[in-house]
């Protein structure tokens, strides 16, 4: 099982989001998500993510480099793993329920409460305002593009919409990062932490890594 930490940077709450980028390059854990699970969907575009926290948030900046670009979907809960898609799973500890935040890339979000892949709850429009958007490529969709692209998207999102109060943080908590692209000419499922399934399936919390928060 990987590990990572995720630093403490009080002052990202203060900065926009260009300064959020730059300390987090300078400061953030960075990993890559490169673990190509299943060989049938061998394709492999580099992916990789950075991570840190303040008081409040959990702030990840992913970083994409492929061979195909495709944003179709404008309006959150939406299938956005079938557009060029980025995704972070996380589990607090000793729960039952895990939370899936799903981005394409121009940052429209699909995000849920489970105990299961089928069993779930969407999260309300209310809650998913609050989870911040910062895509390098805008908001407009486009059909999907071949060639050789670069694209980020920075998001925050609020420990209470994980089940954390941001003022009482475990240790740690589980989680994964994905980067997929189900409805493009080069499917891939590619993940942080390993997936020992016969075929692609993101939502195994069994395989989460874990995340240690590093406290002010």
């Amino acid at each position: 099982m990987k590990s990572a930490n995720i630093p403490y940077l009080p002052q990202l709450a203060e900065l926009d989001e260009e300064r959020i980028i730059q300390l987090m390059e300078e400061k953030a854990t960075r990993q890559s998500i490169d673990h190509v699970n299943w060989p049938q969907f061998h394709y492999k575009p580099i992916a990789a993510y950075s991570i840190a926290h303040d008081a409040d948030r959990i702030y990840i900046h992913f970083f994409v480099r492929g061979n195909c670009l495709k944003a179709l979907y404008t309006e959150d809960q939406s299938p956005v793993w079938t557009d060029s898609c980025v995704e972070f799973f996380v589990q607090p500890p000793g729960s039952e329920f895990y939370y899936n935040f799903e981005f394409n890339c121009i940052g429209t979000c699909y995000a849920a409460k489970r105990s299961s892949r089928d069993d779930f709850a969407l999260l309300t429009a209310d809650e998913l305002a609050q989870v911040n958007r910062y895509p390098a490529l805008g908001h407009k969709p486009f059909q999907e593009m071949e060639g050789l692209f670069v694209w980020d998207v920075l998001v925050s999102i609020p420990f209470s919409l994980i089940g954390l109060d941001g003022k009482n943080l475990p240790d740690s908590i589980r989680a994964n990062f994905y980067k997929c692209a189900d409805g493009t000419i080069l499917p891939h499922y590619l993940s942080w932490n390993p997936i020992e399934t016969p075929k692609p399936d993101f939502h195994r919390p069994e395989f989460f890594g874990e995340l240690f928060l590093q406290k002010p």
